[in-house]
């Protein structure tokens, strides 16, 4: 077979760059804080299965493996759509309308892919032995639940989540999505945190209430998960926090950076907390198993 010319490598680069924009939800780092958080509150039957499930490039640590559905998203094309849902520019979220992926399948999202790798995962200890990759299952489902915790990562169609809103942080040429995945985190971090992640980690571990943490964990006991709750909370504040005041061509400064910073750290948190809520429901050998939709899609 002939080598692929160099103008059909460029167009081959061109497109699994246009395919990623929309794939990567919080950054290495978001994804990274959210399960640190989550390590910390997870029960004993919940860390055991955890240990037993990571691979050994985890280093036995969960957060290590958060970023890992980023990493994949080239070889694994069919779960772009899975890390985010589209609305039709409205600030509401409903499973039926939103949840597909470009070709109308039905729980192509965020919210179908959270509630999917749970299921699978309820099938750990069962015998026979699943058949699903629970390895992969556990380190969709903790990156998903960040994601679904990035306000963007439930937004607009038309500008794709921010992606095509051109803007200025501060000097800095991006785009608003790129903002709130990544360079509102950096700034808190070199502003609050001296640059250093484990720093900002115990920051908020510190920040957390005990009210706080009963209000985020608040879903039905029947249910595993409540990510449909969880996407109606990142559209709402999508529009009230992220595309307020940051039009195509705004410079985004202190004023936007004070006002959000908390918003950022405040879903961080709750998506540490609510991941930390899931794993322990899907691991907890005293109870019955709880209500699961059947598994949709796995590796393809």
């Amino acid at each position: 077979m002939a080598a692929p010319r160099p103008q059909q490598l460029l167009l081959l680069l061109l497109v699994s760059l246009l395919a990623a924009r929309r794939a990567a939800a919080w950054g290495k780092e978001g994804h990274i804080i959210t399960c640190k958080i989550a390590e910390k509150y997870l029960s004993e039957d919940a860390a055991a299965a955890i240990q037993d499930l990571l691979p050994a490039a985890a280093g036995g640590e969960l957060s290590t493996m958060c970023p890992w559905a980023d990493t994949v998203r080239f070889r694994y094309h069919w779960a772009s759509p899975l890390h985010y849902a589209n609305t039709p520019g409205v600030c509401t979220f409903k499973n039926t309308r939103d949840c597909h992926n470009s070709k109308g399948v039905q729980g192509m999202c965020v919210i179908g892919a959270i509630n999917n790798y749970t299921a699978q995962l309820l099938t750990y200890g069962d015998s026979p032995k699943s058949s699903w990759n629970l390895t992969e299952s556990l380190m969709f489902l903790a990156h998903f639940v960040g994601d679904v915790h990035q306000p963007l990562h439930v937004a607009f169609e038309e500008d794709e989540g921010g992606n095509n809103i051109n803007i200025r942080w501060y000097k800095r040429k991006e785009n608003l999505h790129h903002t709130w995945d990544v360079s509102i985190i950096e700034t808190v971090m070199k502003k609050l945190y001296s640059k250093d992640l484990d720093s900002m980690v115990e920051g908020l571990n510190a920040n957390l209430q005990t009210d706080d943490i009963s209000q985020w964990e608040d879903c039905a006991k029947t249910k595993t998960t409540c990510a449909n709750d969880y996407a109606v909370e990142s559209v709402g504040l999508a529009c009230k926090y992220a595309y307020k005041d940051a039009e195509e061509g705004t410079v985004l400064g202190d004023e936007y950076y004070n006002t959000r910073y908390p918003i950022v750290e405040q879903r961080l948190a709750q998506g540490g907390i609510r991941l930390a809520l899931i794993l322990n429901r899907i691991f907890d050998k005293t109870k019955k198993k709880v209500e699961a939709t059947m598994p949709l899609f796995a590796a393809q």
